[in-house]
């Protein structure tokens, strides 16, 4: 592996994904600050990245990614529109893109197609690499934690660790919008949506949680998207305590500050649950057909993930094709005992 030589000053990082995964990604982005201080780095991304870019001591801009074919979180973009993307990268004479995104097999052309005098990243076996950089390409681990995997790339190309915390960057205004919200009390956060619906764990065994935790003493406040709002709407009807329903009235940031200040969060495997990480919040998180070698916090006595064996784990599917047999295994109970025991250690 070559590292990387002195000098790079223009620098472009390929992670077009969501929440959980550009958060995973944090340490790397440090890494590659650390190790280019005078570099200006930007990032290509999803377009809900950019407030989160702005935010991060690591970037310095943003750059959107049109739909682009073969990656399922976009919507392939007018080939003119696509081309024409294309056309602005090569113009700004990258002296290095760097691939952070994945295995390569769809990102590694369009990583070569910004025209960047040298190329960094991923690749699988019969992965694509360009071919003058193929000593910068590294082999896509297929074990180990997301974080860490996106680490080897960094510790191969020379660049110094700052350390494996994951960033979420909140300001004071974003507290006071949660206090405003949430007033006075000790709250525990339940969020019963994912972007797939394979990820979800009933919202009737949320709602048994979640009366646990109001049971214990703790106010309960619901969290979830506007486009989620039913299935809150459907959690808070099966509960008996009530409860505070915030789906669609929270804002990223306004989200991480209730976070923040939870004394729990209960949730499935998705964005939220690395929020919480970033953030230090104790959780419970319910992973349901998701990788949990690769998606868990690290930190397993503060943030406890519960899972059930199936042998079609990790899923491919948006919905699951069976009984959603890896979200039936895990039983209320479970995730109850869980909750409680994490509050009377956090407590204690």
């Amino acid at each position: 592996m070559n590292p990387l030589p002195a000098g790079l000053r223009r620098v472009v990082v390929l992670r077009a994904l969501m929440l959980g995964d550009l958060l995973c990604a944090t340490p790397a982005l440090r890494a590659l600050r650390a190790g280019l201080p005078g570099a200006r780095i930007a990032l290509v991304g999803l377009p809900w990245a950019r407030e989160l870019v702005q935010r991060l001591e690591s970037l310095d801009e943003f750059i959107e990614l049109p739909g682009w074919p073969g990656l399922p979180e976009t919507e392939t973009a007018p080939l003119a529109q696509a081309l024409g993307f294309v056309a602005t990268m090569r113009q700004r004479r990258w002296d290095l893109a760097l691939q952070l995104h994945g295995s390569g097999a769809v990102v590694n052309p369009l990583l070569a197609s910004f025209g960047a005098r040298l190329n960094a990243g991923f690749a699988a076996p019969g992965t694509p690499r360009p071919a003058a950089d193929r000593r910068r390409f590294v082999a896509w681990p297929e074990h180990g934690s997301e974080l860490e995997r996106l680490l080897v790339l960094t510790d191969a190309l020379g660049l110094p660790r700052r350390g494996t915390q994951l960033d979420f960057p909140l300001f004071d205004e974003d507290r006071r919008r949660a206090a405003a919200l949430l007033g006075e009390g000790r709250w525990a956060l339940v969020h019963a949506g994912s972007q797939l619906p394979s990820r979800r764990w009933p919202p009737e065994r949320f709602a048994a949680v979640a009366d646990a935790l109001a049971d214990s003493g703790l106010q309960v406040v619901l969290t979830g998207s506007a486009a989620e709002a039913p299935l809150v709407a459907a959690l808070r009807q099966k509960m008996r305590q009530p409860a505070l329903d915030l789906a669609g009235r929270t804002e990223l940031w306004t989200l991480g500050a209730i976070v923040e200040r939870a004394a729990l969060v209960v949730c499935n495997d998705t964005g939220i649950s690395h929020i919480a990480a970033a953030l230090g919040t104790p959780s419970v998180v319910v992973a349901s057909g998701s990788d949990v070698a690769r998606w868990a916090p690290r930190d397993a006595s503060r943030h406890r993930v519960l899972w059930h064996p199936v042998p079609c784990r990790p899923c491919a599917h948006p919905v699951c094709p069976t009984e959603h047999e890896c979200a039936a295994g895990v039983e209320a109970a479970a995730v109850r005992a869980a909750a409680l025991a994490a509050l009377e250690t956090d407590h204690a």
